[in-house]
């Protein structure tokens, strides 16, 4: 269980990522220099080194955007210029790639972090770059929902890239392509002219999310925990029945792979504050505010709950809370993480996700519940702190990455063993990077009292 070692506030953080900022810079630029568009979008490190990894291209829109949210940090023009230039000229197949569910991740990391700013002041107003990120952002979520999967009726839930009978846990972080697209009055045009509401979409993709990957603790199946999420559902596709819970990257469909628990207590709480700036009657048409209110808060705090039950003490977790080995440790949910250990390792990149989800969770529930409240942003917190210090924040600057302890594919072995070691260890990928850039913004501007960070605010 995340407890935290003192009382903190956002302030208190700041010496630490002032630091981590200026890691971050020359990370940044020696990446940006040594690889090229075209060889392979960099996935994690191996023995330092940043390399690809075929599977799909998820990751590129996080290398420009933090290049973006080091500008925004810091004000370092010359990083404002290498993520506007890339994502003009390099992420235009990201935004009509009908194959993957990872819209969210790349477009609105780039795209929409570029408008976003624009937005706020930050770089100068230009009406025709305006238009080119706001039509990549239109285009981009009607791409996205057209990934869709019915099962009945107008429920349904866009596909991973596995294919039209797979539900991922991972879009509900993605689905934010579908609310921006909506917030700039974009529509998915369909057959005979059907006008498809992309706000309608999203919500009933986080409604079957909440229903078929998400536990209650109601009995579903021998594994029923209430707030413990599966990586994968699988439906039948002829009839639209629900079949099974199914994991790529954890160990087990019945065990919780932690960075896939991470993208829900991220995406649910980010939705949650969508939501408040929706008018009541878009909301009408699937079921009202006060019910898809409900449903968003219940998935939230079932997941926020199970989070911080069931990550050591230090907020960072192991790689899957079923992990085998994690009996060796003894009481491991009771004691900081230990990434050296020789038996299980730990994802700090699921801890970097999850810790802004907490924060934002907390924030929503200060008026309704303040306890749960400040038990949230104390855990997010205590996990920022742990994650802007060693061993987690690499000093190293002949290590390119900026987040060590992070894993991608465990059942698959994708991760690097360095010599000595039983298990990964030591290594970084680039969506951790990106996010612990982004959680260290958003406590930056919680702290100076800038805007408050927001993904939908273009």
């Amino acid at each position: 269980m995340i407890k935290p070692t003192k009382h903190r506030t956002p302030a208190d953080l700041l010496p630490a990522i002032e630091r981590m900022w200026s890691v971050s810079k020359p990370k940044i630029e020696k990446l940006h220099h040594r690889t090229r568009p075209g060889e392979g979008t960099p996935v994690f490190t191996i023995n330092g080194e940043y390399t690809a990894r075929g599977w799909t291209e998820w990751t590129e829109g996080f290398k420009y955007g933090a290049s973006i949210l080091q500008f925004d940090a810091t004000g370092d023009e010359e990083h404002l210029r290498i993520g506007r230039e890339a994502t003009r000229d390099h992420m235009a197949s990201h935004v009509s790639h009908r194959g993957v569910h990872d819209h969210g991740f790349n477009n609105v990391s780039t795209y929409g972090a570029l408008l976003r700013l624009m937005k706020e002041g930050r770089i100068a107003h230009n009406d025709w770059e305006e238009t080119f990120y706001a039509l990549a952002l239109k285009v981009s979520g009607a791409v996205q929902a057209m990934r869709w999967t019915s099962i009945g009726g107008d429920a349904g839930y866009i596909h991973s890239f596995n294919g039209p009978h797979s539900l991922f846990i991972d879009t509900m972080r993605s689905l934010r392509s579908l609310s921006v697209a909506h917030r700039l009055g974009h529509v998915l045009m369909s057959e005979h002219d059907e006008r498809i509401n992309l706000l309608h979409r999203m919500v009933r993709h986080a409604e079957t999310t909440a229903q078929y990957v998400l536990y209650y603790g109601e009995g579903r199946d021998a594994y029923d925990v209430r707030g413990r999420g599966v990586h994968e559902a699988i439906f039948n596709v002829v009839d639209g029945h629900y079949r099974c819970p199914s994991s790529q990257q954890g160990y087990s469909p019945f065990s919780t792979w932690t960075r896939g628990q991470a993208w829900a207590v991220c995406g649910y709480p980010e939705q949650l504050e969508y939501l408040e700036t929706v008018a009541d009657e878009e909301l009408e048409a699937v079921g009202g505010r006060a019910h898809v209110t409900a449903m968003m808060e219940r998935a939230a705090l079932a997941v926020c709950d199970f989070y911080v039950d069931q990550t050591p003490t230090c907020g960072v977790p192991y790689w899957d809370t079923g992990a085998p080995n994690l009996h060796r440790l003894g009481d491991w949910a009771n004691q900081p993480a230990d990434p050296f250990n020789d038996f299980e390792p730990v994802d700090a990149s699921a801890a970097a996700i999850a810790a802004q989800g907490l924060f934002r969770m907390g924030r929503y529930l200060e008026t309704s519940d303040p306890e749960r409240a400040a038990r949230y942003t104390q855990a997010a917190l205590q996990t920022t702190a742990s994650l802007l210090e060693e061993p987690y924040l690499s000093l190293d600057p002949a290590h390119e990455g900026l987040l060590l302890h992070s894993i991608y594919h465990r059942p698959n072995n994708w991760d690097h063993i360095p010599p000595g070691s039983p298990i990964p260890r030591g290594e970084a990928c680039m969506w951790g990077d990106y996010h612990l850039r982004e959680l260290a913004l958003y406590v930056q501007r919680l702290a100076s009292g800038a805007p408050y960070y927001q993904f939908f605010q273009i």
